[in-house]
């Protein structure tokens, strides 16, 4: 143990410690903007530095270790007036925007301007590069993420997020130098035009509003209170132990009740748990694993839940598609099952009859969400994807006193209704471990094997591996960097039967839309409260949730069935593919959303129909069909969408039309540079009936 002073108080600490945490033993606050406990520091930000014994200048505490004996000073005059000038500096380069920045009130440049009341001193000073006009400060074309650079402080915490200390994807990277070095993306593409993953990590530790979530809840909040629509919510589990942190509560409180309460004072008209179509994806998802280990085909089966992951095999391994659960994630199922479900048609005869559809909403702790809510085969099923951080905005905008509510807050049911199975999906290894849970029923083995599997849980970032007796082997990647790292390899083709991935470390404990902390302890906590939800459940396995049982029983038919296809399961497509825009486009048509169909057609393409309606010329013609030609779409239990006939095949364009009619699609396209992406168009769209 070395000894250490910090501002007269002597503490011992470990070798190695940082005078930083050194600090933070003697109970001294140290601000910063560039550090994060989980990524490596730099000493970029300044704000850190402390006068040491053992040195002639001032150190940055975050980066230099402590030597036995030091004596520290963080609060002289000197480095007080440091400090003010060095945030001077950056406030003459930071928008004053406050009023309707996103991070307004969790901001920690925010905070510390007004800890020490500066004012603009200095005249402002433009972002960006004139020699390097392609550098753009604002970028919104991502659904998931939105840049605004002209509010970056260039501390490098996103570029480690997403390099090799992080998510190891490399989509965000510095250029330039001195006062023109900003963080740009690969080849200065939008977002949307690169291979991010939409996992959020960069949002999750900016500490500014830089980058943040794509916003929904402005929109969400209007529509509340107009209340001109029938509203249901649902709440994915790893948002209940983590929103408490928005209020000043202790990481890992567990404010379920106190969660729906709010929800309800928000204006929601119905308050759903997402660990319904969770408890619902396991049936499926387990059915689905034991076919083809019977079939022993394509496996290794891999899970599908995480939308962050899905994006990454789509977009890097589109080999790997085959191996995807078809299940949607549970986001998608209980979306599904609220607009298109028995519930909808008990809300009356306008919804029955497929005339009108409930306004619905999900409460996540992934940016990726958001994306999932717009792939083609299930974007409509959700309206609106808040992040945790999103509806702790709402409540505090609505003046709702969260810390006060009571804790006696219940779903309503039956999509309310959930087992400790569905509560663990939150935590990385969770769904391997439901999925197991409810697999040893089906083969008749559940008093033979454990409940709970201690080897599928942690929060260290790697692979996780767990022998499930007369099954095989299962593995769980804790974090994308190690799905890589995985996957290099040819060995788990034959090593695994299972495999289940999330993006981000922690599982969704760990998404980009979860609260911002500074707790290096913080995803150990949350998940220590999601695996006591689960004990404490009077049910734990999937299969024993009655209210699922009654859905099959009433909907369904048996898990794995053509109707539990037809409304639980979805198909894939290699990004940047033809299938791809197939899908697009057939969504579009789906939806009549003429406009947007439109614009995946070059002006002048021709599409050949092969119907009544003959061959329509030009991108405006292609709208004004399906706009005003093609029969009015219906909602809720009425809506049917076309479907590909084959799940991931990525040259397969057959399709099943919504009246059961197969025929199949030949797509001519043509690249159209722009100045900064390369987009494709369809030139010649051609449809043969078989």
């Amino acid at each position: 143990m070395l000894k250490v002073t910090v501002n007269s108080k002597l503490v011992e600490v470990e070798d190695g410690t940082t005078l930083l945490n050194a600090a933070k033993a003697a109970g001294v606050h140290l601000p910063t903007l560039c550090y994060h406990p989980r990524l490596p520091s730099h000493g970029v930000c300044r704000m850190c530095l402390v006068d040491v014994s053992s040195e002639k200048r001032p150190q940055p505490a975050c980066i230099t270790p402590v030597k036995d004996g030091d004596v520290v000073v963080t609060d002289s005059a000197e480095l007080t007036e440091f400090r003010k000038t060095d945030l001077e500096f950056l406030l003459a380069r930071h928008p004053n925007d406050c009023i309707r920045c996103e991070v307004n009130g969790s901001c920690q440049f925010q905070e510390l301007v007004s800890e020490y009341q500066l004012e603009d001193r200095w005249p402002k000073l433009e972002r960006g590069s004139e020699d390097h006009p392609e550098h753009h400060l604002t970028d919104h074309t991502s659904p998931s993420i939105w840049r605004d650079l002209s509010k970056c402080i260039e501390c490098g915490l996103c570029a480690e997020a997403c390099g090799d200390a992080g998510q190891q994807q490399h989509i965000i990277g510095f250029a330039e130098g001195g006062s023109g070095r900003i963080p740009v993306t690969v080849f200065d593409q939008s977002l949307a035009q690169t291979n991010c993953i939409s996992c959020g990590q960069c949002t999750l530790v900016c500490p500014v509003g830089a980058l943040i979530e794509t916003p929904h809840w402005h929109e969400v909040l209007h529509t509340l209170d107009n209340h001109r629509r029938v509203s249901a919510v649902q709440v994915a589990p790893a948002t209940r132990v983590a929103i408490s942190e928005e209020f000043g509560m202790k990481p890992g409180t567990i404010s379920t009740g106190r969660m729906v309460n709010a929800l309800r004072q928000l204006g929601f008209d119905y308050v759903f748990d997402t660990n319904f179509a969770a408890d619902l994806t396991i049936m499926e998802e387990g059915t689905e694993f034991l076919g083809r280990l019977k079939s022993q085909q394509n496996l290794p089966l891999l899970t599908s839940c995480c939308p962050g992951w899905v994006n990454w095999v789509e977009i890097n391994r589109p080999d790997l598609l085959s191996h995807l659960s078809t299940t949607k994630s549970p986001q998608q199922m209980h979306g599904a099952l609220t607009k298109r479900g028995a519930f909808a048609r008990s809300l009356g005869a306008e919804f029955a009859e497929g005339q009108a559809e409930p306004y619905v909403v999900s409460v996540m702790p992934c940016t990726a969400k958001k994306d999932e809510a717009q792939r083609p085969g299930v974007s409509g099923d959700i309206d609106h994807v808040l992040t945790t951080r999103e509806l702790a905005r709402m409540i505090k905008a609505r003046g709702i006193a969260f810390n006060a509510l009571p804790e006696d807050g219940a779903f309503d049911n039956p999509l309310g209704e959930s087992t400790g199975a569905a509560q663990i999906f939150g935590a990385s290894g969770g769904v391997m471990e439901a999925v197991v849970r409810t697999a040893a029923h089906f083969i008749g083995q559940q008093d033979n094997m454990p409940l709970e599997w201690q080897q599928m849980r942690g929060v260290a970032q790697g692979v996780k591996t767990a022998d499930i007796p007369g099954v095989g082997k299962v593995a769980i990647c804790n974090g994308i960097a190690s799905a890589q790292k995985l996957f290099a390899s040819e060995t788990w083709r034959d090593e695994f039967v299972a495999i289940e991935v999330m993006a981000c470390v922690g599982g969704c404990l760990g998404g980009g839309g979860e609260p911002k902390s500074l707790d290096p302890l913080v995803l150990e906590k949350r998940m220590q409260a999601i695996y006591s939800i689960d004990a404490n459940s009077p049910r734990r396995r999937s299969y024993e949730n009655p209210d699922i049982q009654t859905l099959y029983q009433t909907e369904l038919n048996q898990p794995g069935s053509e109707q539990a296809h037809d409304l639980l399961h979805t198909h894939y497509a290699s990004r940047h593919s033809k299938r791809l825009l197939l899908m697009r486009f057939l969504d579009c048509v789906d939806r009549r959303a003429g406009q947007e169909a439109a614009a995946l057609f070059h002006p002048d393409a021709t599409w050949q129909t092969a119907s009544p309606l003959g061959e329509i010329k030009g991108r405006s013609n292609i709208q004004a069909l399906i706009e005003q030609r093609l029969p009015a779409r219906h909602y809720a239990t009425h809506y049917q969408r076309h479907k590909m006939a084959s799940r991931a095949d990525h040259e397969d364009l057959s399709v099943i039309t919504p009246n059961g009619e197969l025929c199949r699609f030949h797509i001519e396209t043509q690249p159209i540079q722009t100045s900064s992406d390369t987009q494709y168009y369809i030139t010649r769209l051609v449809r043969e009936v078989t």
